[in-house]
Protein backbone atom coordinates (compact mmCIF):
# COMPACT_ATOMS: atom_id res chain seq x y z
CA UNK A 1 0.00 0.00 0.00
CA UNK A 2 1.52 3.26 -1.13
CA UNK A 3 2.32 5.69 1.70
CA UNK A 4 1.45 2.95 4.20
CA UNK A 5 3.67 -0.13 4.00
CA UNK A 6 6.89 1.48 5.15
CA UNK A 7 9.32 -0.06 7.62
CA UNK A 8 7.62 1.46 10.67
CA UNK A 9 4.19 0.17 9.68
CA UNK A 10 5.57 -3.28 8.87
CA UNK A 11 7.13 -3.46 12.33
CA UNK A 12 3.89 -2.44 14.02
CA UNK A 13 1.84 -5.00 12.08
CA UNK A 14 4.39 -7.74 12.81
CA UNK A 15 3.82 -7.17 16.52
CA UNK A 16 0.23 -8.37 16.20
CA UNK A 17 0.80 -11.32 13.86
CA UNK A 18 2.61 -10.65 10.61
CA UNK A 19 1.39 -11.71 7.16
CA UNK A 20 3.22 -14.52 5.38
CA UNK A 21 5.08 -11.86 3.41
CA UNK A 22 5.02 -8.14 2.73
CA UNK A 23 5.07 -6.12 -0.48
CA UNK A 24 6.85 -2.78 -0.41
CA UNK A 25 5.38 0.49 -1.53
CA UNK A 26 5.97 0.71 -5.25
CA UNK A 27 9.28 1.83 -6.68
CA UNK A 28 8.52 4.32 -9.45
CA UNK A 29 10.50 3.30 -12.53
CA UNK A 30 11.40 5.65 -15.39
CA UNK A 31 14.49 6.88 -17.21
CA UNK A 32 15.74 9.03 -14.33
CA UNK A 33 14.61 6.85 -11.45
CA UNK A 34 16.67 5.15 -8.81
CA UNK A 35 15.17 3.00 -6.05
CA UNK A 36 13.80 5.33 -3.39
CA UNK A 37 15.85 5.22 -0.21
CA UNK A 38 12.93 5.20 2.19
CA UNK A 39 11.46 2.15 0.44
CA UNK A 40 14.85 0.42 0.41
CA UNK A 41 14.87 0.74 4.20
CA UNK A 42 11.82 -1.53 4.38
CA UNK A 43 13.95 -4.18 2.63
CA UNK A 44 17.42 -3.65 4.07
CA UNK A 45 16.26 -3.09 7.67
CA UNK A 46 13.37 -5.55 7.63
CA UNK A 47 13.42 -7.26 11.01
CA UNK A 48 9.83 -8.53 11.02
CA UNK A 49 10.80 -12.14 10.43
CA UNK A 50 8.82 -12.14 7.19
CA UNK A 51 10.13 -11.86 3.60
CA UNK A 52 9.41 -8.75 1.55
CA UNK A 53 8.83 -8.42 -2.19
CA UNK A 54 10.00 -5.30 -4.03
CA UNK A 55 7.08 -3.81 -5.94
CA UNK A 56 7.71 -1.97 -9.23
CA UNK A 57 5.48 0.35 -11.21
CA UNK A 58 6.40 1.56 -14.67
CA UNK A 59 6.14 0.85 -18.38
CA UNK A 60 9.67 1.20 -19.78
CA UNK A 61 11.01 -2.31 -20.31
CA UNK A 62 14.69 -1.42 -20.16
CA UNK A 63 14.38 0.60 -16.98
CA UNK A 64 12.18 -1.99 -15.30
CA UNK A 65 14.86 -4.58 -16.03
CA UNK A 66 17.58 -2.22 -14.77
CA UNK A 67 15.68 -1.55 -11.54
CA UNK A 68 14.99 -5.23 -10.95
CA UNK A 69 18.72 -5.91 -11.27
CA UNK A 70 19.52 -3.12 -8.80
CA UNK A 71 16.98 -4.45 -6.30
CA UNK A 72 18.33 -7.98 -6.64
CA UNK A 73 21.40 -6.76 -4.73
CA UNK A 74 19.16 -6.28 -1.69
CA UNK A 75 17.57 -9.02 0.48
CA UNK A 76 14.27 -9.27 -1.40
CA UNK A 77 11.97 -12.28 -1.67
CA UNK A 78 11.27 -11.41 -5.29
CA UNK A 79 10.05 -8.75 -7.71
CA UNK A 80 6.38 -7.75 -7.97
CA UNK A 81 4.91 -5.81 -10.91
CA UNK A 82 1.97 -3.51 -10.18
CA UNK A 83 -0.75 -3.72 -12.82
CA UNK A 84 -3.52 -2.58 -10.53
CA UNK A 85 -3.04 0.88 -9.05
CA UNK A 86 -6.29 2.77 -9.79
CA UNK A 87 -5.13 6.29 -8.93
CA UNK A 88 -5.80 8.61 -11.91
CA UNK A 89 -2.41 10.32 -11.53
CA UNK A 90 -0.86 6.86 -11.97
CA UNK A 91 -2.89 5.31 -14.76
CA UNK A 92 -2.76 8.51 -16.83
CA UNK A 93 0.97 7.81 -17.17
CA UNK A 94 0.07 4.37 -18.55
CA UNK A 95 1.50 2.54 -15.56
CA UNK A 96 -0.14 0.49 -12.83
CA UNK A 97 -3.74 -0.19 -13.80
CA UNK A 98 -3.29 1.87 -16.96
CA UNK A 99 -1.33 -0.96 -18.55
CA UNK A 100 -4.39 -3.22 -18.48
CA UNK A 101 -5.48 -1.42 -21.65
CA UNK A 102 -2.42 -2.82 -23.48
CA UNK A 103 -2.03 -6.58 -23.08
CA UNK A 104 0.73 -6.66 -25.69
CA UNK A 105 2.77 -4.19 -23.67
CA UNK A 106 2.23 -6.29 -20.55
CA UNK A 107 3.54 -9.30 -22.44
CA UNK A 108 6.71 -7.45 -23.45
CA UNK A 109 7.33 -6.29 -19.88
CA UNK A 110 6.73 -9.67 -18.27
CA UNK A 111 8.86 -11.53 -20.81
CA UNK A 112 11.78 -9.16 -20.21
CA UNK A 113 11.42 -9.30 -16.43
CA UNK A 114 11.17 -13.08 -16.46
CA UNK A 115 14.45 -13.27 -18.39
CA UNK A 116 16.09 -10.81 -15.98
CA UNK A 117 14.76 -12.05 -12.62
CA UNK A 118 16.28 -15.36 -11.51
CA UNK A 119 14.08 -15.64 -8.45
CA UNK A 120 10.38 -15.14 -7.79
CA UNK A 121 8.43 -12.83 -10.10
CA UNK A 122 4.90 -11.91 -9.09
CA UNK A 123 2.11 -9.73 -10.48
CA UNK A 124 -0.81 -7.90 -8.96
CA UNK A 125 -3.62 -6.80 -11.22
CA UNK A 126 -7.26 -5.79 -11.46
CA UNK A 127 -9.78 -7.48 -13.73
CA UNK A 128 -9.47 -4.73 -16.32
CA UNK A 129 -9.46 -1.00 -16.93
CA UNK A 130 -13.02 -0.01 -17.94
CA UNK A 131 -14.20 -3.60 -18.30
CA UNK A 132 -12.77 -7.11 -18.29
CA UNK A 133 -12.46 -7.60 -22.06
CA UNK A 134 -8.70 -8.35 -21.84
CA UNK A 135 -8.89 -10.42 -18.67
CA UNK A 136 -8.45 -13.90 -20.13
CA UNK A 137 -5.72 -12.71 -22.48
CA UNK A 138 -3.75 -11.19 -19.62
CA UNK A 139 -4.06 -14.38 -17.57
CA UNK A 140 -2.70 -16.28 -20.57
CA UNK A 141 0.21 -13.81 -20.77
CA UNK A 142 0.87 -14.42 -17.08
CA UNK A 143 1.01 -18.15 -17.82
CA UNK A 144 3.29 -17.73 -20.82
CA UNK A 145 5.64 -15.54 -18.78
CA UNK A 146 6.14 -18.09 -16.01
CA UNK A 147 4.87 -15.84 -13.24
CA UNK A 148 5.19 -17.40 -9.78
CA UNK A 149 2.23 -15.74 -8.02
CA UNK A 150 -0.72 -13.65 -9.19
CA UNK A 151 -2.82 -11.38 -6.98
CA UNK A 152 -6.17 -10.31 -8.44
CA UNK A 153 -8.32 -7.46 -7.18
CA UNK A 154 -11.87 -8.13 -8.34
CA UNK A 155 -12.72 -4.64 -9.55
CA UNK A 156 -11.76 -2.59 -12.61
CA UNK A 157 -9.45 0.39 -12.44
CA UNK A 158 -12.41 2.72 -13.04
CA UNK A 159 -14.23 1.12 -10.10
CA UNK A 160 -11.38 2.19 -7.81
CA UNK A 161 -12.59 0.95 -4.39
CA UNK A 162 -16.30 1.29 -5.05
CA UNK A 163 -18.85 -1.22 -6.19
CA UNK A 164 -19.07 -4.95 -5.87
CA UNK A 165 -15.99 -7.15 -6.00
CA UNK A 166 -16.37 -9.67 -8.82
CA UNK A 167 -15.18 -12.78 -7.11
CA UNK A 168 -16.27 -14.91 -10.05
CA UNK A 169 -13.49 -13.29 -12.09
CA UNK A 170 -10.99 -14.14 -9.38
CA UNK A 171 -12.30 -17.70 -9.45
CA UNK A 172 -11.77 -17.74 -13.23
CA UNK A 173 -8.18 -16.56 -12.74
CA UNK A 174 -7.60 -19.26 -10.11
CA UNK A 175 -8.87 -21.88 -12.54
CA UNK A 176 -7.02 -20.55 -15.59
CA UNK A 177 -3.67 -19.51 -14.13
CA UNK A 178 -0.86 -22.01 -13.73
CA UNK A 179 0.51 -20.21 -10.67
CA UNK A 180 -1.14 -19.71 -7.27
CA UNK A 181 -3.69 -16.88 -7.21
CA UNK A 182 -4.43 -14.62 -4.26
CA UNK A 183 -7.86 -12.98 -3.99
CA UNK A 184 -8.02 -9.29 -3.12
CA UNK A 185 -10.89 -6.92 -2.52
CA UNK A 186 -13.09 -6.49 0.57
CA UNK A 187 -11.12 -9.01 2.61
CA UNK A 188 -12.53 -7.46 5.74
CA UNK A 189 -12.08 -10.23 8.32
CA UNK A 190 -10.87 -13.77 8.85
CA UNK A 191 -14.35 -15.19 8.29
CA UNK A 192 -14.63 -13.20 5.08
CA UNK A 193 -11.19 -14.41 3.98
CA UNK A 194 -12.23 -18.02 4.52
CA UNK A 195 -15.43 -17.52 2.54
CA UNK A 196 -13.55 -15.86 -0.33
CA UNK A 197 -10.95 -18.64 -0.54
CA UNK A 198 -13.69 -21.25 -0.43
CA UNK A 199 -15.76 -19.51 -3.09
CA UNK A 200 -12.92 -18.56 -5.45
CA UNK A 201 -10.70 -21.59 -5.08
CA UNK A 202 -7.78 -19.23 -4.59
CA UNK A 203 -4.56 -20.17 -2.81
CA UNK A 204 -5.13 -17.41 -0.27
CA UNK A 205 -5.91 -13.73 0.09
CA UNK A 206 -4.03 -10.48 -0.16
CA UNK A 207 -5.08 -8.03 2.54
CA UNK A 208 -4.48 -4.32 2.20
CA UNK A 209 -6.33 -1.54 3.94
CA UNK A 210 -8.21 -3.73 6.38
CA UNK A 211 -4.88 -4.55 7.98
CA UNK A 212 -4.69 -0.86 8.92
CA UNK A 213 -8.07 -1.16 10.60
CA UNK A 214 -7.32 -4.50 12.24
CA UNK A 215 -3.66 -5.52 12.57
CA UNK A 216 -4.77 -8.78 14.22
CA UNK A 217 -6.38 -9.91 10.96
CA UNK A 218 -3.46 -12.07 9.81
CA UNK A 219 -3.36 -13.91 13.14
CA UNK A 220 -7.13 -14.34 13.01
CA UNK A 221 -6.92 -15.72 9.46
CA UNK A 222 -4.39 -18.34 10.56
CA UNK A 223 -6.64 -19.27 13.46
CA UNK A 224 -9.71 -19.51 11.22
CA UNK A 225 -7.93 -21.61 8.59
CA UNK A 226 -6.60 -23.91 11.33
CA UNK A 227 -10.01 -24.37 12.95
CA UNK A 228 -8.98 -22.52 16.12
CA UNK A 229 -10.97 -19.85 17.99
CA UNK A 230 -10.21 -16.39 16.66
CA UNK A 231 -8.47 -13.83 18.83
CA UNK A 232 -11.01 -11.43 20.33
CA UNK A 233 -9.91 -7.80 20.29
CA UNK A 234 -11.09 -5.40 22.99
CA UNK A 235 -11.16 -1.61 22.54
CA UNK A 236 -8.39 -1.26 25.12
CA UNK A 237 -6.10 -3.25 22.82
CA UNK A 238 -7.02 -0.97 19.94
CA UNK A 239 -6.00 1.99 22.11
CA UNK A 240 -2.60 0.35 22.65
CA UNK A 241 -2.29 -0.20 18.88
CA UNK A 242 -2.99 3.48 18.23
CA UNK A 243 -0.31 4.47 20.72
CA UNK A 244 2.24 2.13 19.15
CA UNK A 245 1.38 3.32 15.65
CA UNK A 246 1.71 6.96 16.75
CA UNK A 247 5.16 6.39 18.27
CA UNK A 248 6.61 4.11 15.61
CA UNK A 249 5.53 6.13 12.56
CA UNK A 250 6.69 9.50 13.89
CA UNK A 251 9.67 10.83 11.95
CA UNK A 252 12.26 13.28 13.30
CA UNK A 253 11.67 16.84 12.21
CA UNK A 254 8.07 16.31 11.11
CA UNK A 255 5.78 18.94 12.68
CA UNK A 256 3.23 17.67 15.16
CA UNK A 257 0.25 18.73 13.05
CA UNK A 258 1.63 16.85 10.03
CA UNK A 259 2.04 13.67 12.06
CA UNK A 260 -1.45 14.10 13.52
CA UNK A 261 -2.85 14.35 10.00
CA UNK A 262 -0.97 11.22 8.99
CA UNK A 263 -2.38 9.37 11.99
CA UNK A 264 -5.87 10.52 11.11
CA UNK A 265 -5.50 8.71 7.79
CA UNK A 266 -4.83 5.47 9.67
CA UNK A 267 -7.57 6.15 12.21
CA UNK A 268 -10.16 6.62 9.47
CA UNK A 269 -9.89 2.87 8.96
CA UNK A 270 -9.64 1.98 12.66
CA UNK A 271 -12.79 3.98 13.33
CA UNK A 272 -14.85 1.71 11.12
CA UNK A 273 -14.81 -0.86 13.92
CA UNK A 274 -15.16 1.33 17.02
CA UNK A 275 -18.84 2.32 17.08
CA UNK A 276 -21.71 1.93 14.66
CA UNK A 277 -22.70 5.62 14.86
CA UNK A 278 -19.28 6.87 13.70
CA UNK A 279 -18.90 9.08 16.78
CA UNK A 280 -15.19 8.24 17.15
CA UNK A 281 -14.52 9.25 13.56
CA UNK A 282 -16.33 12.56 13.93
CA UNK A 283 -14.45 13.36 17.14
CA UNK A 284 -11.06 12.23 15.85
CA UNK A 285 -11.34 14.16 12.59
CA UNK A 286 -11.62 17.46 14.49
CA UNK A 287 -8.30 16.94 16.29
CA UNK A 288 -5.51 19.38 15.46
CA UNK A 289 -2.88 18.36 18.01
CA UNK A 290 -1.43 15.25 19.62
CA UNK A 291 -3.34 15.94 22.83
CA UNK A 292 -6.65 16.36 21.01
CA UNK A 293 -6.13 13.24 18.90
CA UNK A 294 -5.08 10.94 21.73
CA UNK A 295 -7.76 12.46 23.95
CA UNK A 296 -10.40 11.45 21.40
CA UNK A 297 -8.93 7.94 21.39
CA UNK A 298 -9.11 7.79 25.19
CA UNK A 299 -12.73 8.94 25.26
CA UNK A 300 -13.94 6.38 22.76
CA UNK A 301 -11.62 3.44 23.34
CA UNK A 302 -11.13 3.50 27.10
CA UNK A 303 -14.64 4.43 28.21
CA UNK A 304 -15.61 0.81 27.38
CA UNK A 305 -12.21 -0.90 27.47
CA UNK A 306 -13.57 -4.45 27.46
CA UNK A 307 -16.06 -3.88 24.65
CA UNK A 308 -15.30 -5.81 21.48
CA UNK A 309 -13.71 -4.13 18.50
CA UNK A 310 -16.00 -5.07 15.61
CA UNK A 311 -14.43 -7.79 13.42
CA UNK A 312 -16.21 -6.28 10.39
CA UNK A 313 -16.55 -2.58 9.55
CA UNK A 314 -19.86 -1.16 10.70
CA UNK A 315 -22.22 -0.60 7.74
CA UNK A 316 -22.27 3.01 6.62
CA UNK A 317 -19.18 4.02 8.62
CA UNK A 318 -16.94 5.20 5.80
CA UNK A 319 -13.21 5.85 5.84
CA UNK A 320 -12.12 8.98 3.98
CA UNK A 321 -8.36 9.04 4.56
CA UNK A 322 -7.50 11.36 1.69
CA UNK A 323 -9.52 14.16 3.27
CA UNK A 324 -6.99 14.46 6.09
CA UNK A 325 -4.25 16.17 4.09
CA UNK A 326 -4.01 19.90 4.82
CA UNK A 327 -5.85 21.88 2.17
CA UNK A 328 -7.56 18.83 0.73
CA UNK A 329 -10.87 19.85 -0.81
CA UNK A 330 -12.03 16.51 -2.08
CA UNK A 331 -11.58 12.84 -1.41
CA UNK A 332 -9.76 10.72 -3.94
CA UNK A 333 -11.55 7.73 -2.42
CA UNK A 334 -15.22 8.10 -1.59
CA UNK A 335 -15.02 4.81 0.25
CA UNK A 336 -11.89 2.79 0.83
CA UNK A 337 -13.05 -0.74 1.38
CA UNK A 338 -10.41 -2.96 -0.22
Amino acid sequence: MQDVTDLAFMRVIAGYGAPDYFFTEFFRVHAQSRPERHILRSIDENDTGRPVFAQLIGEDVAHLVRTAAELARHPIAGIDLNLGCPAPKVYRKNVGGGLLREPGRIGDILAALRDAVPGLLTVKMRIGFDDDMHFDRIIDIVNASGIDLLSVHGRTVRDMYRGEVRYERIARAAARARCPVLANGNVTSASRAAAIVRGCGSAGVMIGRHAIRNPWIFRQCRERFSGLPETRVALSLVREYVDRLYRETREPGVPEVAHVNRMKKYLNFVGQGVDRQGAFLRDMRRAQSEGELLGACDRHLLARPDAEFAPEPYPGVVARPNCEAPGGDACALEAATA
